[in-house]
């Protein structure tokens, strides 16, 4: 199966190994990836701030950039869920209207594609630790995620997922929510840290590398005993390609 990688902008500049091993879990997954260098955002970050306009040219290049009929997988629940459910309203009633539905319908989230489309749940991972898993908003409530990354991480050998309070609670990042509302952005992130401290779990596991960048900043700052990573993270761990 040929599938089109979709990187995030700060998954590029700030996290490749993410992207890398993504590519790495995919390959071994049985899937033909394919890379187009002319990629760069999906929009969310001018469409969030209120410049639609500019956010109506950066997602013209995204449909213009992804316009095989490949699946396109990204590690970001938060960008999947940006292009299947905003470019709609953005392009409603245009002549790009139909490349919007089609965009949507092949776009998937990492640990969905694995699951849905693929049907593996099993990628021969292993991993010591104990870990506690955060749904971030995107996933759960605009890519319809949530049992996708805990069936993949049940069968990680050497993990112990233990459950956390209010696994379901924003972290408080929100993009420039977290900027403009910093007192309030760092109280959630706070609050989540806690919950995840309760587990005694070594690690904090989700799809969003955003979520992640938050929480891990906030608990190093915090000088918390606990490691953030993505899900790629974990499931590309102990086998070689």
């Amino acid at each position: 199966m040929d599938v089109q990688l979709f990187i995030p902008c700060f998954i590029d500049q700030l996290y490749p190994s993410v992207a890398f091993n993504m590519v790495k879990v995919l390959k071994k997954a049985g899937c033909n990836v394919k890379y187009n260098a002319n990629q760069t955002c999906c929009g969310q970050p001018a469409f969030n701030a209120g410049f639609f306009e500019e956010a109506k040219s950066v997602c013209k290049k995204f449909l213009e950039d992804f316009k095989s009929d490949d699946y396109i997988v990204a590690p970001s629940a938060s960008c999947t869920g940006f292009v299947r459910n905003y470019y709609g309203k953005l392009f409603e009633n245009s002549s790009l209207v139909h490349d919007v539905k089609a965009i949507g319908e092949r776009i998937y989230e990492f640990s969905d594609f694995m699951v849905n489309v693929l049907k593996v749940e099993d990628i021969g991972a292993s991993f010591e630790g104990t870990a506690t898993y955060h749904d971030s908003c995107a996933g759960l409530r605009e890519c319809k995620i949530k049992e996708e990354p805990r069936k993949l991480l049940a069968h990680v050998k050497g993990l112990q997922l233990i459950e956390m309070e209010d696994t379901t609670t924003c972290c408080g990042f929100g993009g420039t929510f977290a900027v403009k509302f910093n007192p309030i952005s760092v109280a959630m992130a706070d609050q989540k840290i806690g919950h995840a401290l309760d587990t005694k779990a070594e690690y904090l596991i989700s799809t969003d590398m955003s979520c992640l960048m938050h929480i891990g900043g906030c608990a190093s700052k915090k000088g918390a005993p606990i490691k953030s990573l993505h899900l790629a993270d974990v499931l590309a761990s102990g086998w070689e390609e």
